[in-house]
């Protein structure tokens, strides 16, 4: 045993100590790279709030009415896109909110792409497609023979028909989306005034935020990217990542880009990078709010961050050359581009959030040559949570929650990043949010019911071009995510060892966080959905 000993000390002093503190050191600088960064956005979103500089000051917006000459043909023609893929759940809010909507009948088409696989489903949407279609309102039910690009590909075969030669603009609403029915009244005049604008962003507003506590953390981190972030760049560099449903589109600024790509699973990012690229302004519209659902499932939210975080770093990797080597836009808008927005945004805050709080804090309380200071690992931090929990205050009793969730997401976070810039394996996977809509809360109507059994035999099923495994049989630790039960106990070592020698006193921290890790490992976070 001394033997071994002597080999540890060996090691820790020759090995160990040195990669803690490199370690340390990157991970501070990383830190303080973050802080800047927070502190930038939220300054330039006070500035707007303080001095009132809405968009509508910044650019020019006049409403759009009936002319007494041109009649109707005064409001532009305008596309609306909804894809869907298996949304029983939510098919008719979407639909129903987009045939709501408050514009002319005879210059609006509204285009359902139904890539669903489920003939029941296809059936049901066609059926309501038809029901809209009788009462006046232009819409069209499209579907495809497979699924190839997924939602970008869906989106892209759509634009392909004849009728959206006519249209100027085209607005997009995920399945689960509803807009108010003055949704195009106050987004599409910046669109027709200002003609060098592309993109009109709304602001999500969540109907489930209360559902749960996951809910409620979801809604914080979202409420920061929209309040601050989104209008941050949209005052500063007239640019932000599209988020692929709630946006007013310029047809021409599409086409400019090149179209829609599936070449990552962020297909909305990709557009919008490339748009800005060729010099298109982008504005948020934060007084416009579009209903939707938060993932409220542990299993969902996994999948959806997985996406959200695997799909930039991959775009960050196809495209920073690109960006680089662009003459079309200024160098402040490429430094933005390159650094703020991807390095910071998509790879460093995933890195340091889990690297530095869920491994080398940890580690240094087993290693006492070593020391944290104080600043970096208390004050700045606090400094940042601080900054990004305001943009929710209702919530902000919550904070100590969502540090220590948004630590255990940031495991998912840094592999699915990893994944992307490595292009490895799961690098392309693309799996639907699910969306329960108030399908766990209440028993069908009979009507519906009626409904999926007419379609069970009759619709025609959409082809996807991988076969869709079988379901597993269920099994207990089916429902067990093992990672985070790792490093929950992991966490839990490092927390009672430094109880018991009281080194460092990070022994709070680490306990609240394996209980953390633990907690979500064993699924007791998130709503509970029998059979999901």
């Amino acid at each position: 045993m001394t033997a071994l000993a002597q080999v540890w000390d060996s090691m820790r002093m020759v090995v160990v100590v040195p990669l803690l503190r490199l370690a340390i050191f990157l991970s501070l600088m990383m830190t303080l790279m973050i802080f800047v960064e927070k502190v930038f956005v939220g300054m330039v979103s006070l500035g707007v709030k303080v001095f009132r500089l809405k968009p509508e000051k910044r650019y020019r917006w006049e409403p759009i009415r009936p002319d007494l000459e041109m009649g109707n043909l005064a409001y532009p023609m305008v596309l609306v896109q909804i894809p869907m893929y298996n949304e029983k759940e939510v098919y008719k809010l979407s639909i129903g909110a987009a045939c709501g909507l408050d514009w002319p009948s005879d210059r609006m088409i509204i285009q359902v792409l139904d890539d669903s696989t489920d003939p029941v489903v296809k059936g049901l949407v066609e059926l309501e497609c038809q029901k809209w279609k009788s009462q006046g309102v232009k819409i069209t039910y499209e579907v495809r023979d497979n699924r190839k690009g997924y939602k970008a590909g869906a989106l892209k075969e759509g634009m392909k028909h004849e009728y959206v030669q006519e249209c100027d603009y085209v607005a997009m609403f995920d399945a689960d989306f509803q807009p108010e029915s003055d949704f195009l009244l106050r987004t599409i005049p910046f669109l027709v005034h200002n003609p060098d604008i592309a993109l009109v962003q709304a602001r999500w507003k969540f109907v489930n935020a209360d559902e749960c506590m996951m809910t409620r953390i979801q809604e914080m981190s979202l409420d920061y990217h929209f309040k601050i972030e989104q209008e941050a760049g949209s005052s500063t560099f007239a640019f932000f990542g599209f988020n692929g449903t709630a946006g007013v589109w310029r047809i021409k600024a599409i086409a400019d880009a090149g179209g829609w790509k599936d070449r990552t699973t962020v297909e909305d990012m990709d557009l919008a990078v490339r748009a800005g690229l060729e010099g298109w302004k982008f504005v948020y519209v934060g007084d416009t709010h579009v209903k939707s659902e938060l993932p409220s499932t542990f299993k969902a939210y996994r999948y959806q961050q997985h996406r959200w975080s695997c799909g930039p770093a991959n775009l960050f990797k196809k495209m920073a050359l690109e960006i680089i080597m662009n003459e079309k836009v200024s160098v402040g808008k490429k430094f933005h581009l390159i650094y703020s927005f991807f390095f910071v945004g998509k790879i460093v805050a995933h890195t340091v959030t889990f690297i530095f709080y869920c491994i080398v804090i940890p580690v240094t309380v087993l290693v006492p040559e070593v020391e944290l200071p104080q600043w970096g690992v208390v004050y700045i931090p606090t400094l940042i949570t601080l900054c990004k929990a305001f943009g929710t205050p209702r919530s902000i009793h919550l904070v100590i929650f969502w540090v220590l969730f948004e630590n255990v997401m940031s495991l998912h976070r840094i592999k699915a990043a990893l994944t992307g810039l490595l292009e490895a394996g799961r690098v392309n996977e693309w799996i639907v949010t699910e969306k329960l809509g108030d399908a766990h809360k209440m028993k069908p109507s009979t009507v519906e019911a009626n409904n999926t059994e007419k379609f069970k035999d009759n619709s025609i099923i959409t082809q996807p071009l991988i076969d869709k495994p079988k379901k597993p049989q269920s099994r207990i630790w089916h429902s067990f995510y093992f990672s985070e039960i790792w490093v929950g106990m992991f966490l839990l070592f490092c927390g009672c060892f430094d109880l018991a020698t009281r080194r460092q006193g990070y022994f709070v921290y680490l306990l609240l966080q394996a209980i953390a890790f633990l907690v979500v490992g064993f699924g007791y976070i998130g709503t509970y959905v029998p059979g999901s």
